[in-house]
């Protein structure tokens, strides 16, 4: 598939089986797909939640190295803030280690500020092109949130700046030699900023995996035989407004005593976690919400719950993607979701999702009835659902699409 030489590193904030996200899954799968063509993919990252040095998962190389955040007076609260939202770290060891990375082609940077930045001054250093992959930014999320993010260091002596200025923080998309977004209209807002070369990449799934998951397996694990479920699967944090999804679903359970809500994600804001557990124990839902913390990458839990789920729920308020629905569409479950992000560019409602509006709970709630009520509505979702992925997003040509662009950086006509 490919006749690219050397090696091409990726950057990342982090990079660990339990802390696992959409980017970390987008990430893998491309490096592993590339590993296999025979390109080397090592990912460069910070060693939050895990220690410095090598590790292999599965074909993927991790190297991981020492960091901080660099703001004066953080206390422990908000360094464990910072660190479960992947924060903007400065790792001068990450920096030193791509200078010394041999037969080193390309750097494929999926972060922007200092970490996108130590990227950009060592591709020049090394006289070699970067790119730099665009999983949802500060342009993508409002305001109220982007404060949330931002909240442990409010009022903190930011002394990293110098380093952002020494590393051009602000030139990382200027001089890039090409812009990677999941979202058409990320891509279309990069062009319309004047950036060059803006591709539009989605994410992709390996489709196999997920259809042929057998969903006996999940329920065992969990006591769900004989249970229908709504699966919500998504990292634990007010982008994701899985609060939404509880209220909306204490209303559908009126109707529909029996189902219960399955969620599964890491916990990356800890007091929205709070907020969720006080919500369903005010809605007396203890016994109907099931949160699973998180599942390993490689799990075979993690395609059986999809294909064992009658509903995949995703209330976000934030998505540049949507990667989770993907999966669903490979294990052939029905998907709702709301109508924000990129969501609207790669799907069609009422054809292969049923979208909802954001932080619209009674919308959410009849979307909900409507489908569970419906055999032949869930069949269509399902069937066009599934072809739809089977025949645009499966990951080995989404690699092969990332190879051409690279390809053509580095030999240009």
């Amino acid at each position: 598939m490919s006749k690219l030489q050397g090696t091409v590193a990726h950057v990342m904030r982090r990079f660990v089986p339990d802390k696992w996200g959409g980017t970390e899954t987008v990430v893998f799968n491309l490096a592993r797909e590339l590993e296999r063509s025979g390109i080397s993919s090592p990912v460069f990252c910070t060693d939050m939640f895990a220690r410095p040095g090598a590790e292999k998962i599965d074909s993927v190389t991790v190297r991981r190295f020492r960091y901080c955040f660099p703001w004066f007076g953080l206390d422990e609260a908000a360094k464990m803030a910072l660190r479960l939202k992947g924060g903007s770290p400065l790792s001068l060891p990450l920096f030193f280690a791509l200078l010394f990375q041999k037969d080193l082609a390309l750097i494929h940077t999926h972060v922007g500020r200092r970490l996108g930045g130590i990227a950009r001054t060592a591709a020049r250093i090394r006289k070699v092109p970067y790119v730099i992959h665009v999983h949802g930014g500060r342009h993508t999320v409002p305001q109220d949130q982007y404060d949330q993010m931002t909240a442990p260091v409010k009022g903190k002596l930011e002394w990293g700046k110098l380093f952002g200025l020494l590393f051009g923080s602000r030139r990382v998309f200027d001089d890039a030699a090409a812009v990677i977004c999941v979202g058409q209209s990320e891509a279309d807002e990069m062009r319309q900023r004047g950036k060059k070369n803006v591709h539009y990449l989605p994410n992709g799934v390996h489709v196999q995996r997920f259809a042929t998951a057998v969903p006996k397996t999940f329920r065992e694990a969990y006591g769900l035989e004989n249970k229908k479920f709504i699966l919500c699967l998504s990292r634990i944090d007010f982008q994701k407004n899985q609060l939404l999804l509880v209220k909306a679903f204490a209303e559908f359970r009126e109707s529909h005593p029996d189902w219960k809500l399955v969620f599964i994600g890491s916990v990356s804001v800890e007091e929205y976690h709070r907020k969720i557990l006080d919500e369903i124990a005010r809605l007396n839902l203890q016994d109907s919400v099931l949160i699973i913390p998180g599942l390993k990458p490689d799990d075979p839990l993690l395609p059986s719950a999809y294909k064992a789920a009658e509903l995949f729920v995703l209330p976000t308020a934030n998505e540049p993607f949507g990667i989770v629905i993907l999966e669903a569409w490979a294990a052939g479950t029905p998907v709702i979701a709301t109508r924000v992000g990129g969501i609207p560019g790669f799907t069609t409602d009422g054809e292969n999702i049923l979208l909802s509006e954001n932080n619209d709970a009674a919308m959410l709630t009849a979307r909900m009835k409507q489908l569970a009520g419906s055999p032949e509505l869930q069949r269509k979702l399902r069937t066009n659902g599934l072809a739809e992925v089977s025949a645009h997003y499966d990951w080995r040509a989404i690699a092969e699409r990332v190879i051409r662009i690279y390809t053509e950086i580095l030999n240009p006509r």
